[in-house]
């Protein structure tokens, strides 16, 4: 069988968002038909998050990742008005079963869409890779306040006290976020290369055109920007 060709063929990186063109060369059509399911394991089409409007949509790792916890959270803290001021949906999706969405929604305090795509048809075909890349020059993630062993320790601890003893999703599997929609049309792309390389989310919600970010240093206070 033929190796599938990775779709995404120009990607904006943390360096070059703010002056580079934002729109991606990336291909959705693959994708768009794949399933992924709420928690009630009812299933949709990933093409119905973004038909109708601008849709931030965030993959995260496996849902025992203390880094995609974290970042969750601060997800979490991001006001419904400023969102809704703005026209933007906000979507996370896992790769665990449709069972670990309501847990991690009441641990981490989200309460928008989630969705899981237990197969990573999207993932897949998205590009998204199995394996960490670190680099020298990367910045850590605003959003993760564990320290490795720390986290590392978290995750287990929620493993073996979680009803399921699993590991809630491919631990290898990289994560990313899109800006998409109304339509198929992608405005933004960043695929992780590692478990700290998350997008800082103020700078999804201005490439997102969402006019209010968010002061992540203690509370939520809202900035205008």
């Amino acid at each position: 069988m033929a190796e599938t060709v990775p779709p995404v063929t120009r990607q904006i990186t943390r360096e070059s968002w703010k002056t580079e063109n934002s729109s991606v060369d990336i291909h959705l059509k693959d994708s768009e038909d794949c399933l992924i399911y709420d928690r009630h394991g009812a299933s949709v089409p990933f093409k119905s998050l973004y038909q109708d409007r601008k849709t931030i949509i965030v993959f995260v790792r496996n849902f025992l990742c203390y880094s995609c916890k974290e970042y969750v959270e601060d997800l979490s803290k991001i006001p419904k008005e400023a969102l809704e001021d703005a026209g933007v949906k906000l979507v996370v999706i896992g790769q665990s079963s449709h069972h670990h969405i309501e847990p991690f929604c009441l641990l981490t305090g989200y309460s928008y869409e989630m969705y899981v795509d237990p197969e990573r048809c999207i993932y897949q075909k998205l590009g998204m890779t199995r394996e960490e890349t670190f680099t020298e020059s990367a910045n850590p993630s605003p959003h993760v306040k564990s320290g490795l062993l720390m986290g590392q320790l978290k995750s287990i601890w929620r493993a073996m006290t979680s009803p399921a003893f699993d590991f809630q999703g491919d631990m290898y599997q990289q994560g990313g976020a899109l800006i998409v929609g109304p339509g198929s049309q992608v405005h933004f792309c960043h695929l992780d290369m590692n478990r700290l390389d998350h997008i800082p989310i103020n700078w999804l919600l201005q490439l997102a055109e969402v006019e209010q970010t968010v002061d992540f240093s203690n509370k939520s206070k809202i900035l205008h920007v």
